[in-house]
């Protein structure tokens, strides 16, 4: 098996804001897929997508052996609520809204990622990490510039705060609950149970005589989409992001995905949007709220909680 060498907390921070990034990317992609493909069929095409990747990756890297001890029971568990349920969530969210609004939604992670550490692995709240928390709340409603998009608060909203309820949990269990296998294992085997609820679930809703795919509807520009929302935007970030969590915990890491809306405007410049000063004023807060969490409260990885909390 192929552990990481261990990380500065300025490289585990680097690698979460790559994370992000990478992540954002798949905003902007999915809207050539919402349409064509519902909700329930996109998540299982973007799962699968994801595992063909990992899953070759991960055997030729580690071998067959780490395939072996891997618990695909628990991945099955893990997967399918955290990632998968999110993950369909999620879809069905943008598709009732938009990119910017889906990434201002995701300003409540940091408060459920926090809250989970305080309730799971005794995490002390201090002066700092409160302060950390509400520059990063602050970055996100800056962002959100006094409007949420074109779906207001409605069922896609709620939806979309569900689904990072849902992500927030599967991320720390992901790395609790797999703490023997590397990061590229821990994501893998997760998102082979995310794909396996999903794909069975798209297959029961189309027998039952849901929505079908609008196959003619997909073309090369389709497919390039789906390429980056299934590879870059959760394949190669997630394997990033359970990297970032397994150093930094749930809590300080989430609080990265309040520059998310920075990140999606990027991408949407590079599309022929425009530019908003604003939500570069927003990002720099969040970055100085991930600082000023990080500078005063305890520097504890997940495996020190892990130690010190065994029955967690």
């Amino acid at each position: 098996m192929l552990q990481p060498r261990r990380l500065t907390t300025l490289s585990a921070n680097l690698i979460c804001m790559a994370s992000m990034l990478v992540w954002a990317a798949g905003l902007p992609a999915a809207e050539l897929l919402i349409g064509p493909l519902t909700p329930l069929p996109l998540t299982a095409l973007r799962m699968l997508t994801a595992l063909a990747l990992l899953l070759p990756l991960w055997l030729a890297l580690e071998g067959l052996q780490s395939l072996r001890r891997a618990s695909w029971t628990r991945g099955l568990f893990v997967g399918g609520i955290g990632f998968g349920l999110g993950a369909y969530l999620l879809v069905s969210a943008q598709s009732l809204t938009d990119p910017i609004t889906i990434a201002v939604i995701t300003a409540a992670m940091p408060v459920i990622g926090i809250t989970l550490e305080c309730l799971l692995d005794g995490r002390r709240l201090s002066g700092a990490l409160i302060l950390g928390v509400a520059l990063s709340l602050c970055g996100g409603l800056i962002s959100y510039g006094g409007k949420l998009g074109s779906g207001g608060f409605g069922i896609g909203a709620l939806m979309a705060v569900v689904s990072v309820v849902c992500y927030t949990w599967g991320s720390r269990a992901t790395v609790k609950s797999f703490p023997d296998l590397s990061p590229l294992g821990r994501a893998t085997v997760t998102l082979a149970g995310a794909t396996a609820v999903t794909t069975l679930a798209a297959g029961l809703q189309v027998s039952l005589g849901g929505p079908y795919p609008d196959w003619s509807a997909i073309g090369l520009p389709q497919i390039v989409a789906l390429l980056i929302y299934g590879i870059g935007a959760l394949a190669v970030s997630q394997v990033l992001w359970i990297i970032s969590v397994g150093h930094l915990g749930i809590g300080v890491a989430s609080l990265h995905g309040n520059a998310t809306p920075f990140y999606v405007m990027i991408f949407l410049v590079m599309l022929g949007g425009s530019w908003s000063w604003t939500q570069a004023l927003a990002a720099g807060i969040v970055v100085l709220g991930v600082l000023v969490a990080q500078g005063r409260m305890p520097r504890r990885t997940a495996e020190t909680i892990r130690r010190d909390n065994p029955m967690s």
